[in-house]
This record gives structure tokens, C-alpha cells and sequence, in this order.
């Protein structure tokens, strides 16, 4: 049963997966920081303030705080603008050179028929 778990763990899907994961934090902690840091303080610029939680009525002795919901909407759609900028749309940009280059070079097939057609222009000097 031991060895059992044992494989389990080291399986290599396990392991990709946590690493993965791990990253995935990393890179979330990262864009947070970039949103909360560098964004919200031009929005407060913009706006007047980086926080509405503050804001809230009441209806029938019920506080409904709108505030931190529009913070919220407004850091989601800050972080999801960083992200389509800063991360998709340079890496649509890298794999589009690095497909363009791929591309560009000629398949085994044809560079051997590319090659043979230059022997028989020789041959036929």
C-alpha cells in the first residue's frame, strides 16, 4: 500500500500539476500587486478614491454595502485588463513570430526535393 502511494505521488501528471499550481499563485500574487499598486492609485486619481466600500444604504434596518462590490467589479476588470495586455496579447505576438518563423522553413520532404532540383540543374550544365 505504501509503494502504491508512493507512485501515486510521483506521478508525472501530480507533479506538473503542483508546479503548476505554485506558479499560478506566484503569478496571481504578481498581478494583484500590479493592480492594487499601480492601477487603483490612477483610478483614485481619476475617481477621487481607490475604495468605495464605505458606501452603503439602508432599507429596513438592512445595510447594503455597494461599495465594496463596486471595488470589487472595478479591481476584476482592472486585473482582467492587465492580464489581455500585459500577458495574452505579448504572447499571441511571441507565438506568432515563433509560428511565422516555423513557418518559413521549408519540411524535411521539400528540402529534399529542393535539393534534387538543384542537382539536376548541375547535372544538366
Amino acid at each position: 500500500m505504501i509503494k502504491d502511494f508512493r507512485d501515486f505521488l510521483m506521478r508525472g501528471n501530480l507533479v506538473e500539476l503542483a508546479v503548476a499550481f505554485v506558479l499560478g499563485l506566484a503569478f496571481a500574487a504578481l498581478i494583484t500587486s500590479f493592480v492594487n499598486d499601480l492601477i487603483m492609485p490612477i483610478v483614485a486619481m481619476i475617481i477621487g478614491k481607490p475604495d468605495f466600500s464605505g458606501l452603503t444604504f439602508t432599507i429596513n434596518d438592512a445595510l447594503f454595502g455597494y461599495g465594496a462590490f463596486i471595488t470589487a467589479a472595478i479591481v476584476f476588470v482592472t486585473t482582467a485588463a492587465a492580464i489581455f495586455f500585459f500577458v495574452v496579447k505579448p504572447m499571441e505576438m511571441i507565438m506568432a513570430r515563433v509560428s511565422k518563423a516555423k513557418a518559413e522553413e521549408p519540411s524535411d520532404e521539400e528540402r529534399r526535393h529542393q535539393e534534387l532540383l538543384a542537382a539536376i540543374r548541375e547535372s544538366a550544365r
